[in-house]
């Protein structure tokens, strides 16, 4: 099996086009992924068009085109609960220039991951295990980046919890969501008014092969978060602000 190139939805969805040389890095992740699936259970989306829908153009669709981010600059950026490397993975092809980190509580999706790192050749990310409630505190990761994502982990205001303290005052975090709802939104803003965060944009696609609606959620840091949160683990989801 071989991914579809499909250039023209990039341009109709995106406005933006990949180069030869990332199409045929997203190829060989994806041969790299079917390989390993075979022998853990890494990710239920390998059938191509798929693959290229719910994981390249969903993780890209989050971060291209946004009047707020200075695509030119190095930026630090989180991947929270990143799983089998989504959104990270593609974005560090996309964005060479940035510094990625990939985070989840997986071991052995971890362990994965640095394969492919090492198989793409992808220097400019490295991956850290542990439970955002936790790695939210340590100093060399706790209001450190530029750029923080955040895909279905949970609600946005749990979500929001995760990513805020991993950003510096004016960056920007990323939930990917499917549905957004009015109250959804309610939540979230009254939990950025304790995390020492607001919402600056929500964004809504229809995704180009199967047209299911997808919106992406931007919230940004405006003051030192509270030393409290995230509060430990497991209380932000039994306990949503």
């Amino acid at each position: 099996m071989q991914l579809p190139t499909f250039n023209d939805i990039w341009q109709d969805s995106l406005q933006w086009q990949p180069t030869q040389e990332q199409l045929e890095q997203w190829e060989k992740l994806y041969q790299e992924i079917i390989l390993i699936n075979r022998q853990i259970n890494l990710t239920r989306i390998t059938e191509p068009n798929d693959f290229l829908e719910k994981h390249l153009w969903d993780s890209l669709a989050g971060v291209i085109g946004l009047d707020f981010l200075n695509y030119e600059d190095s930026l630090k950026v989180v991947d929270i609960g990143t799983g089998a490397g989504f959104p990270g993975l593609p974005i560090s092809i996309i964005f060479p220039h940035w510094q990625l980190t990939l985070l989840d509580s997986t071991r052995k999706k971890i362990n994965v991951i640095k394969l492919f790192l090492e198989a793409l050749k992808l220097n400019n990310s490295q991956t850290f295990i542990g439970r955002a409630e936790d790695i939210g505190h340590i100093p060399e990761h706790r209001e450190q980046y530029d750029l923080g994502l955040i895909r279905a982990v949970g609600e946005p205001s749990v979500c929001a919890e995760y990513v805020l303290p991993f950003l510096k005052v004016g960056g920007i975090g990323v939930l990917y969501r499917g549905n957004w709802q009015k109250e959804e939104e309610i939540n979230l803003n009254n939990a950025l008014k304790q995390l020492g965060g607001k919402l600056i944009l929500v964004k809504q696609f229809e995704t180009p092969l199967t047209k299911s609606i997808r919106h992406f959620i931007y919230v940004e840091k405006i003051t030192n978060i509270p030393e409290y949160f995230p509060r430990p683990v497991g209380i932000p989801k039994q306990n949503p602000l």
